[in-house]
């Protein structure tokens, strides 16, 4: 038979065709691979990335002089004592008493320092009726969370002894530790979840276990060779927590989609009469070459987060784009080795409700549901696309208005903790005092006189400018040369105000004074600082990050499918797919329309790395559909069928896949939706609904209709563009066997050699 056999020149038709060959050895150093990326992964230790370098703008510059001065800030809490009725004052001596019990209580569990009376700091408010009692956590800053506990209970023990008053705790430490009880394993939850959730899919669609545990399997091993490969790479490029848990979240994505692209494909061949081997030979040469695609395009899309110059995005983008390359690479290579190894197997562990479920387009016939659809887009397509654009136009078009900032406390949580009420309350009472600005003053001697003339002019000016009701306070550290200054912003949690306070003091206060001054640098920072320096930084990189991604995709898809059109409509409909899961985003976020049905509320804003993060992942992840589908389409078209039945065959034949890839994305995306910070309700949200509008109205109405109309256009390829390389060998005709009939086998009906 070997002489019989056309050699095909394509990287996953050969990968696959090696590992069936030789399947123990490919099985083997897959987990060699594993064992060893984690292995050294855990020896070499993982590098975070530092508060400083997550940051832009004076933020950056004021983070790393703070860093190079060797001045460890430390975690700085306040104890808000606040009288319940109009006819209690600062002055009375019931309050006094309480303020006395408060710094009593706290400095006695010997975890704070530097304890400051209201009556000395000047910090009572001007209605009379709020005072705030102030210090320092001992220790480390980072860990002062974990640290805190015994002074929140001192504070709830003096509560309990004043009820005509609120004593509450809040700081970096208190809200550490209430995030930390109230969400910490809020993550762990959903990480976890969505592999069951993936699991249970994957048995309703294939009906078998072991055919449901293989793509799990390998999804998770892609994401522990990841973890390690993480801990390897971070020595260059420094990692975070984020970046994990959204590796995560792709790997397993991207993981189950591939191995199920593949494993349909080989099911859906043997149950048309193939034998294995010929089926796992058709499945490399065709689902194989797909994911290859699939995956590159999706390593390419991850990469523009490189191009950010935000250290978060970064580590995102890069173990992001590992976990896929890996993902992509296990499943051409091990795979079509389990799946020889597993042989008939591989139906073990039947769901008997599912017994006679066959696989999609194992009678050439397809999905049901989505043949009646096609039938009445093919029959009227411009009639379809025309409605599905002005569909997908008007979902889109509240995206026009999207308003992008870091979402505050009570935004983020509403009211569903307490310590978001007391950071109201703080707010209300000493505006800006929760987030102060921090002026980061460097010097050559900080105690010079034109420098102390300097700081005590910002510090009035601060406050006559009306960026600042006060108090300004100065902290010097002699040896070091450094000043910090911390100005309260009038605006308080209202970031645009805040927004306009600290433009004053950028703009206006630091020049006249501080500005002044030969060699001084006084940067500011702060929650609202870095917010809006963040945030500059972010807008700044999203053109080259879009340039970067739709001209990369758009070559890939020219190259991988030798069609100007495909490469262009590809790029179209995934930017009309990005656009609908804006609009959604903008819709129920920030208008609040539709938000109770999701859990969620309208929260006036979009969290400010969303958009830039949404484009990159969607767009990735879009190409998984349409690869596959356009590869079936194209499969067909070659084989000799018309552009329209090849169009109706590859849709309909891929629905099943598609559809249940989709629907594990989307139920694994909505659990984050399910969380409860609105930030992870607007991550999951907006990336279940994408995937959910890109699988059914863009793969499934739009795209089979401007096929349709563009007819032969579609494979259209100027001629001065056919020197390009040729990356579409794996779909030549020779390289998928003919439907072998009933009793029928010949030299037609050989397999195709790898």
């Amino acid at each position: 038979m070997r002489n019989q056999e056309t050699r095909v020149r394509g990287i996953a038709a050969r990968a696959g065709g090696w590992s069936a060959r030789h399947r123990w050895a490919a099985v083997g150093i897959w987990v060699l691979f594993v064992v060893l990326a984690m292995g050294l992964g855990s020896a070499a230790g993982r590098v975070d990335v530092k508060d400083s370098d997550q940051m832009g703008g004076e933020t950056h510059t004021a983070a790393r002089i703070v860093e190079e001065a060797g001045i460890d800030e430390p975690a700085s809490e306040s104890v808000l004592v606040q009288a319940k009725s109009d006819g209690l004052k600062a002055t009375d001596a019931e309050f006094r008493a309480a303020v006395g019990a408060v710094v009593t209580a706290v400095e006695k569990t010997g975890k704070v320092t530097g304890v400051t009376s209201p009556y000395d700091a000047k910090t009572i408010s001007k209605d009379g009726r709020s005072a705030l009692v102030q210090f320092d956590m001992r220790g480390e800053a980072d860990t002062a969370g974990d640290r805190v506990e015994p002074v929140l209970k001192a504070v709830e023990g003096v509560q309990r002894e004043h009820a005509s008053l609120r004593i509450e705790e809040i700081g970096g430490a208190s809200m550490m530790k209430t995030f930390d009880d109230a969400f910490g394993d809020d993550f762990k939850k959903a990480e976890y979840s969505a592999v069951p959730v993936a699991l249970g899919i994957l048995l309703v669609a294939f009906g078998a276990l072991v055919a449901a545990l293989v793509p799990v399997a390998l999804a998770i091993t892609a994401i522990i060779a990841t973890m390690g490969l993480m801990g390897l790479v971070s020595h260059f490029q420094p990692m975070s927590e984020t970046a994990n848990s959204v590796m995560l979240l792709v790997g397993l994505a991207v993981g189950v989609d591939y191995c199920l692209f593949y494993l349909r494909r080989e099911r859906e061949e043997r149950a048309a009469g193939r034998d294995a081997q010929t089926a796992l030979r058709i499945a490399a040469a065709t689902s194989g070459r797909a994911i290859v695609v699939s995956g590159v395009t999706v390593c390419v899309a991850m990469a523009g987060m490189l191009f950010t110059g935000i250290a978060e995005f970064e580590a995102m983008g890069l173990a992001s784009l590992m976990v896929v390359a890996v993902a992509m690479v296990g499943s051409v290579t091990v795979l079509p080795a389990l799946l020889s190894l597993l042989g008939e197997r591989v139906e073990k562990g039947r769901v008997p409700f599912l017994r006679r479920r066959r696989p999609s387009g194992s009678t050439g016939e397809g999905s049901r549901f989505w043949t009646a659809v096609l039938k009445r887009v093919l029959a009227r397509p411009l009639l379809a696309a025309v409605v599905a654009v002005g569909a997908l136009l008007a979902v889109a078009a509240p995206a026009l208005g999207m308003k992008t900032q870091n979402l505050t406390l009570d935004q983020e949580f509403g009211d569903s903790l307490p310590i978001v009420q007391t950071y109201n309350r703080v707010n209300e009472a000493f505006p800006g005092g929760s987030d102060p600005a921090e002026v980061v003053v460097k010097a050559d001697d900080i105690n010079a006189p034109e420098v102390r003339a300097a700081l005590a002019d910002f510090r009035e000016r601060a406050i006559s400018s009306g960026a600042s009701r006060g108090p300004v306070e100065i902290t010097t550290h002699d040896e070091q040369n450094v000043a910090l200054v911390y100005v309260p912003l009038v605006g308080g949690s209202d970031q645009d105000k805040a927004g306009e306070s600290l433009d004053k003091l950028r703009d206006d206060v630091r020049p006249a004074t501080l500005g002044k001054v030969e060699g001084v640098q006084a940067p500011i920072t702060g929650q609202v600082a870095g917010n809006k320096d963040f945030n500059d930084q972010l807008v700044g990189s999203v053109l080259p990050v879009f340039a970067f991604v739709v001209v990369f995709a758009f070559l890939l898809m020219l190259l991988s499918f030798r069609s100007l059109t495909v490469a262009v409509t590809s790029i179209v409909l995934n930017l009309l797919s990005v656009g609908a899961a804006y609009g959604i985003l903008v819709a129920v976020f920030q208008h609040g329309w539709g938000a109770s049905l999701v859990g969620a509320e309208g929260v006036g804003a979009i969290i400010t790395w969303l958009p830039l993060f949404l484009f990159v992942i969607l767009f990735g992840l879009s190409m998984d559909y349409h690869v596959f589908v356009v590869s079936r389409i194209r499969e067909a078209r070659l084989r000799g069928r018309s552009t329209r039945d090849a169009i109706q065959h590859g849709v309909v034949t891929t629905a099943g896949v598609v559809t249940s890839a989709a629907v594990i994305m989307v139920a694994v995306f909505a659990i984050f939706g399910t969380l409860s910070m609105q930030s992870m309700k607007q991550m999951g949200v907006g990336l279940a609904a994408a995937v959910l509008i890109d699988a059914t109205i863009i793969r499934g109405v739009l795209l089979p209709a401007v096929m349709s109309l563009l007819g032969e256009r579609n494979w259209y390829l100027p001629k001065w563009l056919h020197r390009l390389p040729d990356l579409t060998h794996d779909e030549s005709p020779e390289a998928i066997a003919p439907t072998v009939r009933d009793g029928e086998r010949g030299e037609r009906g050989e397999p195709v050699g790898v």
